[in-house]
């Protein structure tokens, strides 16, 4: 079982999701130096959040699946000074980023009243996602053994549809299976992932889905075909409270200009 990290009520929570980083420094998508803006979110985060007690960073931190990317991820983000857990999109490599950083990549993580599940969705070779049965079946007990605490649970794929036409052939794709977990699991609070580039806030019988901007570029909301917008990148913020209410919010890196060159190497 994982050793609880200690935190006082209610727990403060920083999402950091799709920041594509590459080995080069200067590598970028449409223009945009994904070193930069990753930069420029931590910048933001560290203005606006005096405590984070646990950092959840949810895919696709690399575009190449470099060692040297996932180096910088995580250099980079050392400087908010929180417990770190990672989880693969599906630009990542799952090996190299367990090589470099072991102690990030674990499924369970226990800290005050609260169960943090990180689920791997993510397919070797494919833009989609799927829980395989050792997944869900390390969910499984993972929610079975919870004692009492409240759960979030935390995937890259889109496990709903959030009214993309062009993403839904490329979220979760056994959602239900996920779906009826949550349904028969009562302790689970909230579902929160990437993948989409852009914030998402639903409650469904209870349970809150959460997704979360880009570090780097951004998709735009109720778009039928691949669309990205110069919305400036961002990060979410949780607050999760020892009854299990949740506050949540999405901030944007105000100081970085977006400036994209859609005849550059695109996403």
């Amino acid at each position: 079982m994982p050793q609880p990290l200690a935190s006082p009520s209610p727990i403060h929570v920083v999402q950091l999701t799709d920041a594509h980083l590459f080995a080069d420094p200067a590598g970028t998508l449409l223009g945009l130096n994904t070193r930069d803006s990753l930069t420029h979110v931590i910048g933001q985060v560290r203005r606006e959040q005096s405590r984070i007690d646990l950092l959840l960073c949810t895919g696709d931190l690399s575009q190449d699946a470099s060692s040297a990317s996932y180096e910088a991820f995580r250099d980079l983000t050392a400087v908010l000074g929180a417990p770190s857990r990672w989880l693969p999109g599906n630009h990542d490599e799952a090996l190299a980023m367990n090589q470099v950083a072991p102690e990030l990549v674990q499924a369970v993580t226990d800290i005050g009243a609260w169960r943090v599940v990180m689920l791997d969705s993510a397919v070797v070779g494919a833009t989609f996602g799927w829980l395989a049965d050792e997944q869900l079946a390390a969910l499984d007990q993972a929610l079975a053994t919870a004692d009492g605490r409240h759960c979030l649970l935390c995937c890259h794929h889109q496990p709903v549809d959030i009214g993309c036409a062009w993403m839904a052939p490329i979220g979760l794709r056994n959602a239900d299976a996920l779906l009826a977990r949550v349904g028969t699991y009562p302790q689970v609070k909230a579902v929160l992932w990437g993948h989409v580039h852009q914030p998402w806030d639903q409650l469904r019988q209870g349970v809150r889905y959460l997704a979360t901007p880009s570090t780097c570029i951004q998709f735009t909301p109720g778009s039928e075909d691949f669309k990205v917008s110069e919305e400036q990148p961002g990060y979410r913020w949780l607050r999760l409270h020892e009854d299990g209410q949740i506050e949540t919010g999405v901030e944007r890196a105000r100081d970085f200009v977006v400036t994209l060159d859609f005849d550059s190497p695109g996403y």
